[in-house]
């Protein structure tokens, strides 16, 4: 039976009517959710067969269906979020609140319109449904969450308590267990020592990381975190990999970024390594004794991976010589040996034919960037995600040993690459979170600091208002991330779970960037102030590991299948 929405924007609604309300509305989600894929694979099929040019000519619908999952499925884990507290008696009135605004702004969206970005929004009727849908998914709970869960009252409430809980590690408890607490602790106050209060300082110089912030991150064991133990990792979860890039991106992109081509170049071999690649190079990684890089994309395939040119030739010795162009590599100049993807097959023109390598190189200096033979480079000057530097590299006749072909077998490397794809797009959507994180912290501090019109600006309703909604969303990102890794760590298919995580931490992580800045008003707009960094870094999020748009082609493929 549905409510009388004025209660709410009074207070919370109490438990256990919240939980009861929220866990009401699944069905008729799950419910709307199918008839969309039922439409949508109607929309994009021929002779009964998913067409790949239908959903190309229809992507407003097909991305459209992969951003209703996501809302559906990060909804699902905020439920589970939500009663795991309860149950544990940690589902307190901060948590109550994130959990009413989330669904009451999340199933607000899905019946108005979804926010896939700032200029697209995406309807129900885009996807082929009917208004019988949509008066379908207007149960009483539904209903009564939409009209009363994202209230004015409700935001300013959960700002009030965030002020009270200030210096709070988070807004709103995790529902992790205790060990990965631990970890993210320890990594906050590595955060909040070492990195915070020169973040800002290195994205103004444009510099490199200090080399030192690396070897502390060594000993700390960040670069093999998931690297298992007989290898000289420490063998833990993915789900300990997120909360330590979440903490680190927090502190700045660059330093939460540093193990991602660890984590890339770590899997690639687990995954597809020879047992002697296996035992040569993974200890390395794991120590930091090398640091690799990701050479993948090339300057005209982007994210077509399976079209790319670099090709691998053969020589008399069994050795191969790389010739080609790459560009958007990340910490390619002082790293010791690239994951590089090329063609060994002359004859294909698509994925089939493609070899991953572990390419060896000297690490550079600032004034020797590339000094191994057969292989230049250039700086790409960036807005944001600075700490590494990105760059164009060229190969002309680069020599790669035979042993140091991924697996031993030419025309794997595609396939290598694919499985890697889940790890990467977890840590990734942690990254985001952390940086969201990091957006937050500085505009609530912000926010309480400056004074305007006689009171400070967390006092005005709107400003209150967006502070407490990156709370929330964050925390739906957050626990979407979660999920995703704690699929990964039980041997469970999960790159829909990983996408959509990615998808949702990258438009959260600009919202709260964009919405931080505006908090900021023109001093948001100055590069002294660090919120002038964290947009220029919550940018890249939505493009790299995967565009949205391509993130949610993915998707979509995975639902219509």
């Amino acid at each position: 039976m549905a409510h009388d929405g004025q209660d709410l924007q009074m207070k919370p609604i109490v438990l256990p009517e919240l939980l009861r309300l929220t866990a009401a509305t699944m069905a008729p989600l799950e419910a709307t959710l199918e008839a969309a894929r039922i439409a949508v694979r109607a929309t994009v099929s021929k002779e009964d067969r998913v067409s790949g040019q239908l959903i190309e000519e229809n992507q407003t619908a097909a991305h459209g269906l992969s951003w209703l999952a996501t809302y559906v499925y990060a909804l699902r884990q905020m439920q589970q979020w939500a009663e795991k507290l309860q149950s544990d008696g940690a589902f307190h009135e901060m948590e109550q609140l994130i959990h009413q605004i989330a669904f009451g702004e999340y199933l607000a969206q899905v019946q108005g319109g979804i926010q896939m970005n700032q200029g697209e929004i995406l309807r129900l009727q885009d996807l082929g449904l009917g208004q019988e849908v949509l008066t379908a998914l207007r149960t009483d709970a539904v209903v009564h969450l939409t009209e009363g869960g994202n209230t004015q009252a409700a935001r300013t409430r959960l700002a009030e308590l965030m002020q009270e809980q200030a210096g709070a590690t988070m807004f709103g408890t995790s529902g992790l267990e205790e060990e990965l607490e631990m970890i993210r602790d320890q990594f906050r106050r590595y955060a909040m020592e070492k990195v915070e209060p020169h973040a800002h300082d290195w994205h103004l110089k444009d510099e490199l990381i200090p080399m030192e912030v690396i070897e502390e991150l060594a000993e700390m064991g960040v670069f093999g975190l998931t690297i298992p133990e007989e290898f000289g990792g420490f063998g833990l979860s993915k789900a300990s990999m997120v909360v330590v890039s979440e903490e680190l991106s927090r502190g700045y992109i660059g330093v939460g970024s540093l193990a991602t081509r660890s984590e890339i170049a770590a899997e690639l071999i687990l995954c597809g390594g020879t047992d002697d690649q296996k035992e040569q190079w993974l200890p390395k990684i794991a120590s930091a004794e090398i640091l690799p890089t990701a050479v993948f994309t090339e300057p005209n395939t982007g994210s077509d991976l399976g079209a790319l040119r670099t090709r691998a030739v053969k020589t008399e010795t069994g050795d191969y010589e790389i010739t080609g162009n790459k560009t958007w590599i990340t910490h390619a100049a002082r790293t010791h040996v690239m994951t590089l993807l090329a063609r060994t097959d002359p004859e294909t023109t698509d994925h089939r034919g493609l070899s991953m390598f572990l390419a060896e190189k000297t690490p550079g200096t600032d004034e020797a960037p590339f000094p191994t033979p057969g292989m230049t480079g250039g700086e790409i000057e960036v807005l944001g995600y600075r700490g590494m530097k990105e760059y164009e590299l060229g190969f002309d006749g680069f020599a790669v040993k035979q042993a140091n072909l991924l697996g031993g077998a030419e025309g794997k490397g595609f396939k290598q690459l694919m499985e890697t794809f889940e790890s990467a797009r977890i840590q990734t959507a942690a990254r985001a979170v952390g940086v969201a994180q990091s957006a937050l912290d500085i505009s609530m501090q912000y926010a309480q600091d400056r004074k305007q019109f006689g009171k400070s600006l967390i006092n005005f309703p709107r400003v209150s208002g967006k502070l407490a909604m990156m709370a929330v969303e964050i925390m739906v990102a957050r626990q979407l991330t979660y999920f995703s890794a704690w699929e990964k760590d039980h041997g469970h298919r999960c790159d829909l779970e990983a996408g959509m995580a990615k998808l949702l931490g990258a438009r959260v992580a600009w919202a709260a960037a964009d919405n931080g800045l505006q908090i900021h008003g023109g001093n948001g707009f100055a590069l002294e102030y660090k919120i002038s960094r964290v947009l220029c870094d919550a940018r890249i999020l939505n493009i790299f590991e995967g565009a949205a748009e391509i993130q949610a082609q993915v998707i979509a493929r995975r639902l219509l299948a």
